[in-house]
This record gives structure tokens, sequence and C-alpha cells, in this order.
């Protein structure tokens, strides 16, 4: 199996090591630029709304200015939270990032799960399941450039179509990122690529309901986020990330525990260890999975078991940890582009 890798960018400024924000979008999309020179293959975009830290809440804006200073790499979303956003807008603001590409662009969708995220805006919790389904069908047919005329429970839409179109045909890929069954089962049948954070096993579920809508899953894609960070020694890794991995496992933590979508959630923050108990163990799970921080072999070893337990076609590295600095993320990715990566390609 030959993956392709990307990089993950929530553009994240926490109290803990805040920087003015006009630094924080300079440097970062610099290290995006880098990595494409660096070999890596998708920059991928992650959104939510009202975080403190400045969580990237507006995805496509980004993705037009990656799309203008690079031109190999793809650039996807890692997601949208597309019951948050009007359909029509989304088709056309991805119709319009994947010109400017020149047909590089990725469209990722979710549900999403803060509940804050909704309140706030008047949006029922939820509706999420039916405004996902039915504005993911309707962007599909958008950006396949259709005439749309549509009469739904979120949207009524009249002679719509999008002008200028997407480039790609029959549009840009789609993917839906889930963890629960329906929504993995909800993803194989409407046919669109998926996006999860977690084991690989999750994917056996993806493929069989691929397998029963009469699909074959060699023909989809599956991108699985996971945490990296690498350095010459296991000891400086660990005393480079573990701040930042640490609150960020924390903040993930208490959304769930907030939202409590399924059993165990509101437990989510239970058991996370200090930073000096990170630093000291040399060990952190993720999402399930141990996060990839120490040496180059380190990351080999780990990515050889996770891959040889599930199909991936895509990594999504989390490398641009919130609060580490930019000069140990691009020192991170150009380690890992030139130990790491060579191992996985033909």
């Amino acid at each position: 199996m030959n993956p392709r890798f990307g990089l993950l960018w929530p553009f994240r400024n926490p109290a803990f090591n805040r920087v003015p924000w006009t630094d924080l979008y300079r440097t970062h999309l610099d290290l995006i630029v880098d990595s494409e020179s660096m070999g890596y293959d998708h920059c991928w975009l992650t959104e939510h709304h009202f975080v403190d830290d400045g969580y990237s809440p507006s995805l496509l804006p980004i993705a037009a200015g990656v799309a203008t200073r690079t031109s190999r790499i793809r650039i996807g979303t890692f997601l949208v939270l597309l019951p948050l956003h009007n359909p029509v807008r989304i088709a056309e603001d991805s119709a319009t990032v994947d010109l400017m590409s020149n047909g590089r662009f990725d469209l990722g969708v979710g549900l999403g799960y803060r509940r804050k995220e909704f309140s706030d805006q008047g949006i029922p919790h939820q509706e999420r399941g039916a405004r996902l389904q039915e504005g993911i069908a309707l962007i599909q047919r958008l950006l396949s450039d259709e005439e749309v005329t549509f009469d739904g429970q979120f949207s009524r839409l009249r002679n719509i179509r999008i002008v200028p179109p997407a480039l790609q045909r029959p549009h840009p890929p789609i993917w839906i990122g889930a963890i629960a069954p329906k929504a993995i089962e909800r993803a194989a049948k409407m046919g669109f690529h998926f996006q999860v954070v977690g084991p690989p096993d999750l994917v056996e579920h993806y493929d069989k309901h691929l397998e029963a809508a009469g699909r074959n899953p060699q023909d989809y894609n599956t991108a699985q986020l996971r945490w990296v960070h690498v350095a010459q020694s296991r000891e400086q890794a660990w005393e480079n990330a573990a701040e930042s991995l640490h609150y960020t496992a924390t903040r993930y933590a208490q959304w769930f525990a907030e939202a409590n979508d399924k059993p165990g959630d509101d437990k989510a923050a239970e058991g996370i260890p200090s930073v000096d108990e990170m630093i000291a163990k040399q060990h952190f799970d993720v999402f399930g999975e141990p996060a990839i921080v120490g040496t180059p072999e380190d990351a080999r070893q780990i990515l050889s078991d996770y891959l040889a337990r599930g199909r991936v076609t895509d990594l999504v590295l989390g490398m641009a940890l919130s609060g580490l600095e930019p000069h140990l993320i691009r020192s991170s990715m150009e380690l890992f582009a030139k130990d790491v990566i060579p191992a996985f390609r033909n």
C-alpha cells in the first residue's frame, strides 16, 4: 500500500504561545507552500467556530489563498461543517477554488458536534443529519454543472446553475467525515469518499456498506488523521510536542463531553496525562491511536503497524500542532519527508 501524505492546517493560536494573527497566517501559509516542495500530496484545512484560539472558521478563503501560491499539491477540507452553511454558497466557493487551483480541490464535509456552534446560530443540533444529507446531494448536483430546481426541508432553489462551473468532472472529489456507524453508512450509501479519525477498522464498516450499495471499495478513498511530530531523538520530539498535544487533546475531550453524542463521550476528558507525564512516558493515545511522536524510525514503525490493520489511501498528518513554533513544525515536516515518506513509496 502506498498512501498519499497530506498535512492538516487548523490555524490555531492558543493563549499559551499566542502570536499576532497576521504572523500566524503568514507563517502557516508559508509552511503550506514549503510542504509542496517537500513532496507532500495534500494540504487539508479544518474548521470550527467561536473558539478562542481562532481554530480556522473560514476554510475556502484559505483554500483560495493556497491555490494562488502552489501548483501541484491538492487542497482539501477536512472538513466543512456542512449543516452550518448554505449549500449553494459552499458549491459556488468550491467551484471557484477548483478553478483557481486548476482542478486541485477536494471537498470534505461532516456533521459537526459542538452544540455551541449550532445553538449560537439558531440551528437545531438535532437537524444535523438531515441538513447534511440534503445539502451534500444539492452540492453534488451543483458542482456537476446541473441546473437545479429543488423544494426541500431546508433549501428551496429555482433554476440554479453555478457559473462559472467547477473544472473537475463529473465534479471535484467529495468526502464525508464520520465516526458514528450511521454516519459512516450514510457516506457509503451516498457514494462519497471517507474521512475518519480513529482506528482503521472503521473503514471495514464503510467498505461493507459500499459493497451493500453495489460499489467497489477500491474505487473510493479513505483519509485518516494522525497526530505527528518527529525529531532527531525521541526525547526531543516529546519535549517539543507534549504541551501542544496536551492542549489539543484536552480541548477535543471537552467538546466531545459537551456534545455527548455517543456512550463514553461524557468521560472523554478523564485520564488525560499531564504534560510532564507525557514526556516521561513518551506515549499518548489520541482518538484511540498513539500519537506519532519520536524519531523517523519510530514513525515508520507506528505507521507500518497502522497501515497493516486496514485500508488507507490518504494519511492526514496533524503536524501543525496548536501553539507549536513554526520552525519546529518545519523541521518535523522536513525530517518526515526525508526519512519517513520514502519508506512507503515505490
